[in-house]
Parts: structure tokens; sequence; C-alpha cells
């Protein structure tokens, strides 16, 4: 059959999207009744439609998020202190286009991680090359590179990145070896945009570096320019715990 034919030729030039709309087409008598121009318009917008699903699903992937979130789903409880306003002028993702930083901060269990990743998730859906670390992880992975010789490679595809997520700054004290890698990092992020995610106050980021003058360096490249998140309130792991129990919060 011709539509075998052309189904055939679809899958060899790589337009499964087109395929799977014209098999659509053929099992629904009322296509017929389409002008060509609708029916053509039908296949490129399922073409579209397959490819930007296909692009999205590997951005998301290669983003390695630590869990799954949203923007859309943010808790805005008084108690959080996350600012609705804040979080609407960044959900455009302009920031990224203009590389600039987002720092967030608070108590353990206040939401900071699933902020970032809902960041992250906006960031893919709007085209951007996206990757999740914690921090004590990549200086690992860094380290490693280093002595294997393929620190160049690991820094070239750090640079790459539209958007590098660095989780649980702070959770211990950087050697200057450290330090000297994590500044390669955010040196060659110039154009490019940092979120970086800890439980300490702004003010205390310097002390978890001990080398003061890569200190002064690497948080004058991350803070200037940044939007910063400063949260508050309890654990939301504990409240919602509670909800699932139905217990009064």
């Amino acid at each position: 059959m011709l539509i075998n034919q052309t189904i055939d030729k679809l899958k060899s030039l790589r337009l499964h999207g087109m395929v799977d709309c014209l098999l659509h087409q053929a099992a629904e008598p009322q296509s017929a009744n389409l002008s060509f121009e609708e029916r053509f318009s039908l296949l490129v917008d399922y073409e579209y439609t397959y490819r930007d699903n296909r692009r999205l699903k590997k951005l998301l992937k290669d983003a390695r998020l630590k869990m799954v979130a949203c923007l859309e789903d943010l808790d805005y409880r008084p108690s959080r202190k996350l600012s609705r306003t804040l979080v609407n002028n960044v959900k455009s993702c302009q920031w990224i286009g203009m590389a600039q930083n987002i720092l967030i901060s608070g108590p353990t269990g206040c939401g900071k991680t699933y902020l970032a990743c809902a960041l992250g998730n906006e960031a893919c859906r709007r085209g951007y090359k996206t990757r999740y670390f914690r921090l004590t992880r990549l200086l690992q992975e860094l380290s490693m590179a280093r002595g294997e010789g393929t620190i160049m490679k690991w820094l070239d595809k750090l640079s790459r990145l539209d958007l590098l997520i660095l989780d649980d700054w702070g959770h211990k004290k950087l050697t200057p070896s450290e330090c000297r890698d994590l500044l390669e990092v955010i040196d060659d992020r110039v154009n490019a945009s940092t979120v970086i995610v800890s439980q300490l106050p702004l003010n205390q980021w310097h002390e978890t570096l001990e080398d003061p003058t890569m200190a002064d360096a690497i948080l004058d490249r991350l803070i200037h320019n940044a939007h910063k998140f400063i949260l508050d309130g309890p654990s939301m792991r504990e409240m919602n715990s509670s909800i699932a129990k139905g217990e009064d919060l």
C-alpha cells in the first residue's frame, strides 16, 4: 500500500511524529474531510511536538535533578518566607539568558533543594542545558579527573552548561585544593548561571572555604548580580509527614 511506503520513508527520515499523525489520520474517517493544508499542518504540528517532547526528556535526563519539582507546586505559606514576587520574576528564566545566579539559603528541611530542582525543571522546559550536583560529589569527581588527567574535559563540559545547580554548600569546609577546583568551575562560567543551595546564611559562606583569597574570588563571582532566596520555617518533610498521617499542624 502507498501509505506503508510513505511510513517507511518517514521512518527512514526519523520523522516519527509525522508517522504517528499519519496513522492516526488513517484510522479516523473524518480526517478525509480535512483539506490538504489542514492535514499537512497536523503532520507538522505532531512532528514539532514529538521533537519538543524528546528534547525536554533528554534535558531532564541529563540534568539529573535530585527530585521531581516544578514552580507551580511551590508552597507559599507565610512561615516559609518564600517570595511569590521573586519566584515570578525568575520564572521566565531570563536570568539564565543574562548569566545571573540564584543563591538559596535556609534551615534544614525548609525546601531549598525542592526550589532549586523546580528552577532546574523550568530551565529544562525552556531549552536550557542543566545539571544538578551535590557540591562534595562534584569536587570528588574533579579530584579524580585531575588525577586521571581528564580535568580539562570535565571543566569544558561544566562550562557548556546553561545552568549548574550546586547543592549542600557548606556541609564541609573546603580545602585549598578543593577551593582551587571550585574557582576554576565558577570562573569558567562567567557567561552562564549557577544556583547555590546552602543551609548556612550568606554571611557564613566565606568561612566554609579555607583559602581566603580564593574564597573572595569565588564569592565575588557568585554573589554579584545574584537573586537571593532566604527561606525559613519548619521542616517541610515533617509537615508533609504530618499531613499524610492526618495530624493537625
